[in-house]
């Protein structure tokens, strides 16, 4: 009898514990690996003590434990060609390669791929040291948006109001370096009005299956306050997605940039995430990333029904084809983070979670921030955890998620209070789509 697969999730936050979570439903998968894992992927997986950018270390793991599919989260090691070493070692990653990841690495390589593909987005100018971004802001109008062009973990963007506000931002990211190389290069980018939209995709570089469409929120605090962070929460689905947006979504934007990149001879297998602003004047993107969203992961998959080990194998190999379709639940998803007091700047850990195991039962937490500590779960980040809860209705979903965090407790917990506030009281009725382009 043939064994089941070996699957490695490399990365240790809340989008890989979901990964390992809905991976271990799959009737195919027999053993999951996590490499670095937190507290919470080690209830259900193993974690091995390889960090997520140690590429030789994860080869020669996944060789010695046989591996069949190693599904990469964090954006770093893909941008270091992870997905490149295990290809020339004979195994299969999902993900894209180094090249394509350039698509998130770099995001003023990302506006050429989109400005020679015709796909709608923001106008931006590219400069590289302070003096030339002073010169460009006499030409530019406020507000506007800054943007780191390399990696900054999803706290490079940066909104100004003006010109003294925006030399401050440039000065401490070109001259003090607070980001590091990811400041080499800096975007001055139009401000555009609208809702924000995150679009994720699964290709295998040909055939394309959209993911549900969610939305996260950036700031710290309600109403869309305070610095920028890593996400402190979403939902999933978004109601005024229709299948006519999708579709516009798909035409314009996705499929373009996948040509485009295959023109240059980029083959992009993995995840497609789109940051896209719903304008009056259609979708425009915001950024591309190059694998699945914090915290949308852990607002998409639980309401996806597809095997999801089959569904990444497949893309990984370049074997999906038309006839593949994603099955979701007619529900919805809210996911609420909880983070350290102090995040997105300094805050202290190891701090013992009280209430875990008394959280309901028909809500989800995934752990980001965390480690064992022998008898008890720490804090070990800036964001902790990640709350999910789903039902048939936005505000069934939120009642469920904020009971449970009642349950939850440690020294300077914050979260925000005001997730997918805005659809509660609509008429809006969870209907799976096709999930096939």
């Amino acid at each position: 009898m043939p064994r089941g697969l070996t699957v490695l999730v490399v990365g240790s936050g809340g989008r890989e514990h979901a990964l390992a979570w809905a991976l271990q439903s799959s009737p195919s998968v027999e053993h999951i690996l996590v490499a670095p894992g937190n507290g919470g992927t080690a209830a259900i997986a193993e974690n091995v003590p390889i960090a997520a950018t140690d590429i030789p270390g994860l080869v020669a793991l996944a060789r010695e434990r046989q591996v069949d599919l190693t599904v990469v989260g964090p954006e770093e090691p893909l941008a270091r060609g992870l997905v490149d070493a295990f290809a020339a070692a004979g195994l299969t990653a999902f993900g894209p390669t180094a090249e394509a990841a350039r698509i998130e690495a770099s995001k003023a390589w990302a506006k050429d791929v989109m400005r020679a593909a015709g796909v709608p987005t923001a106008e931006a100018q590219v400069v590289t040291d302070f003096a030339a971004a002073q010169a460009a802001l006499e030409r530019l109008d406020f507000p506007l948006v800054i943007k780191a062009s390399g990696l900054a973990a999803g706290k490079g963007a940066i909104v100004v109001s003006s010109r003294r506000e925006a030399e401050e931002v440039l000065h401490w990211m070109m001259v003090q370096r607070a980001l590091g190389s990811a400041a080499d290069e800096v975007l001055l980018e139009e401000y555009l009005e609208g809702r924000e939209l995150s679009f994720l995709v699964v290709t295998d570089g040909t055939t394309v299956l959209p993911l549900l469409p969610a939305r996260d929120y950036k700031r710290l605090g309600d109403n869309d306050t305070g610095p920028n962070t890593g996400g402190m929460g979403a939902y999933a689905p978004v109601p005024e997605v229709t299948d006519e947006l999708q579709r516009t979504i798909l035409e314009r934007i996705i499929h373009p940039t996948l040509a485009e990149l295959r023109r240059r001879g980029i083959v992009y297998r993995g995840v497609l995430y789109a940051g896209l602003m719903l304008t009056p004047r259609g979708p425009k993107v915001l950024e591309f990333n190059c694998r699945f969203g914090d915290p949308e992961a852990q607002a998409i998959l639980p309401l996806l029904e597809t095997d999801l080990a089959t569904l990444l194998l497949s893309a990984a190999r370049a074997e999906l084809s038309g006839n593949w379709s994603l099955d979701w639940k007619p529900a919805v998803c809210v996911t609420v983070v909880v983070a350290s007091g102090g995040y997105p700047g300094t805050y202290a850990t190891g701090f013992p979670i009280a209430g875990l195991d008394t959280v309901p039962s028909d809500v989800l937490i995934f752990h980001a921030g965390t480690r064992r500590a022998n008898d008890h779960v720490v804090t070990a980040g800036g964001r902790v955890l990640a709350v999910s809860a789903t039902a048939s209705t936005f505000a069934e979903a939120r009642e469920r998620v904020y009971r449970a965090i009642e349950h939850l407790s440690f020294p300077g917990m914050t979260f925000r209070r005001d997730i997918a506030l805005a659809e509660v009281g609509g008429n809006f009725k969870p209907t799976p789509p096709s999930g096939t382009a």
